[in-house]
């Protein structure tokens, strides 16, 4: 399977092909420059060999034209003369026509030496044009000699020199060269030109194939960057906006198999964590709105169990005393009459015990609308262990098993009886919810200066309405079909002075429930009370129950 590529790949693969680009529309650019300027230098030393060649004819051409008349003062005979226009002596400074001529070709020999250095020649690298100078400079040298064998012992020479045989034939051989050299050079500018039309268009085909590739190398490379960056940044760029605008639910697809797909990943990662948060933070808002309402719920009912339990509690007071005093009092009726007597006897009993136990209904609604008791180190476990043991005696407890667990001695500044009653109150639930042969798991850890009590049963569990619901007051799903609904209320305002936390899960009716319950290790401010909790309302004791 080939390595995805990365993205630092391809953009240097994007970058490579505008290096090409570039560099194929430079090539034809200067092979066509090159071409041009190749072809000017060669045509401008070809032009100036070609004028000095001309020059250079020109020269041999006087050397076949008349001398021009002889001064009359001259003592020189005609042929000397002629001679000396045409050759003058070297022991008489020179100056004469073949040498006007060869420095002429000494100028363009200079010039070819010159064109050899710099390699301006074509296409035989001037070889052709060397040979000619020299022949031109032995030509000279011929026709110099055939000038002095002419002029020699012939004094009475008929008609001109240039006329002579020799002479005629030297200047006809120099002409000769001369033209076959300008010939040549005019051959070899036609060939440079022809080789320069050649260049042209070998560099324009380059040059708009190099165009062509590089046209397409671009819109290659404008393609790849749409696929490669501008649609990923563009995918990113829409899931941060979905993100801002609160949609956790959409995450960035990316395939592009580089370093922006493991940014979208990244994000989408710490977006499901975000979103994670969200709902838990969400969660824990709602459920600090109920507590905040259960609590505003307890601190109404407080104000009004206080009231109603002062209001209660004399008149339940008066019925118990009176029901004693008329049992005590009709007894020596009674047994005058005994087919009555058990009846009536049972009726007392039953309003007595009726009357206590509204009694305890109204001592608990004063116990919830009460502050609690005084704070001072705690030893949690111990009292846990206690209570556990206290609470295997109850009848309801047969059967069922009671396990406890802690990490070791854990103390807390609490108030212990109201713990007490917390502990008491959550293991005797349990126990009443399970069935014989159920089994309580109480433990006692310590999580960040905070001791955590759980208390995990296999009872009938609780419905999610039931969790909603457990911890309002009068609230009761007791499967005996006893309790007054205060317990669990009372607990949670319990824990709530403390500082701390009581929660209940169920996996659903028949998995069993779960409390825990958190306490800080250290004190807490008590939470205010309503000021009818303070001002507690004074109670009548109640008459103590005669045995006769």
């Amino acid at each position: 399977m080939a390595r995805p590529w990365r993205l630092r790949h391809k953009l240097i693969f994007g970058l490579a092909l505008v290096v090409v680009s570039v560099a194929l529309l430079l090539g034809g650019a200067v092979l066509g420059l090159s071409s041009y300027f190749e072809t000017v230098d060669t045509t401008a030393a070809k032009l100036e060999q070609m004028i000095q060649v001309v020059q250079v004819r020109d020269a041999i051409q006087t050397l076949g034209e008349d001398a021009p008349p002889q001064p009359a003062n001259s003592t020189k005979t005609r042929l000397e003369h002629e001679r000396d226009w045409l050759l003058k002596s070297p022991r008489d400074g020179g100056g004469g026509k073949s040498d006007d001529a060869r420095a002429a070709a000494a100028r363009y020999e200079a010039t070819l030496a010159a064109n050899a250095r710099r390699e301006r020649f074509a296409p035989d690298a001037g070889q052709y044009q060397a040979d000619q100078v020299a022949a031109l400079s032995k030509g000279f040298d011929e026709f110099r000699a055939a000038v002095e064998d002419a002029t020699e012992g012939q004094q009475g020479l008929p008609g001109k020199l240039t006329q002579h045989p020799k002479v005629k034939a030297g200047h006809a051989k120099l002409l000769s060269l001369a033209t076959d050299l300008y010939g040549k050079l005019h051959s070899d500018a036609t060939s440079s030109f022809e080789r320069a039309r050649a260049n042209h268009r070998r560099s324009l085909s380059i040059a708009g194939t190099a165009a062509v590739i590089a046209c397409i190398l671009v819109l290659t490379l404008m393609h790849y960057f749409r696929v490669w960056v501008f649609r990923p940044i563009r995918e990113l760029q829409a899931g941060v906006q979905r993100v801002h605008g609160g949609n956790f639910d959409h995450p960035i697809r990316l395939t592009s198999k580089d370093e922006l797909e493991e940014l979208a990943d990244e994000f989408n990662a710490m977006t499901a964590r975000l979103r994670d948060i969200y709902k838990n933070l969400a969660l824990q808002v709602n459920e600090r709105t109920r507590q905040l309402v259960r609590s505003e719920r307890m601190v109404s009912v407080g104000f009004l169990a206080a009231g109603v339990a002062h209001e209660i509690n004399n008149p339940l007071a008066s019925i118990a005393f009176c029901s004693e005093a008329l049992e005590r009092r009709l007894q020596d009726i009674l047994a005058q009459a005994p087919t009555d007597a058990d009846v009536i006897a049972k009726y007392l009993k039953m309003i007595q015990q009726e009357a206590f136990r509204c009694k305890q209904i109204t001592t608990k609604l004063l116990d919830f609308s009460r502050s609690g008791g005084k704070r001072e180190p705690v030893e949690l476990s111990g009292l846990v262990a206690d209570v556990l043991e206290v609470a295997g005696h109850l009848p309801n407890a047969r059967g069922k098993k009671l396990a406890f667990k802690t990490d070791g001695p854990v103390t807390a500044l609490v108030s212990g009886p109201d713990v007490k009653s917390v502990v008491l109150n959550l293991v005797v639930n349990s126990l009443d919810s399970m069935e014989e042969g159920g089994s309580l798991a109480a433990t006692l850890t310590v999580r960040a200066e905070v001791a955590e009590m759980t208390f995990a049963d296999t009872g009938c569990g609780m419905t999610p309405d039931v969790l909603e619901n457990i911890f309002e007051p009068f609230f009761t799903r007791n499967r005996t079909g006893n309790g007054t609904g205060l317990g669990l209320s009372i607990s949670h305002q319990i824990v709530d002075q403390h500082g701390g936390s009581i929660v209940a899960t169920s996996g659903g009716p028949g998995k069993g429930s779960t409390f825990v319950v958190r306490l800080p290790l250290r004190t807490a401010e008590p939470k205010a009370e309503p000021s009818a909790a303070h001002d507690r309302p004074a109670t009548l004791p109640m008459p103590a129950r005669s045995a006769a």
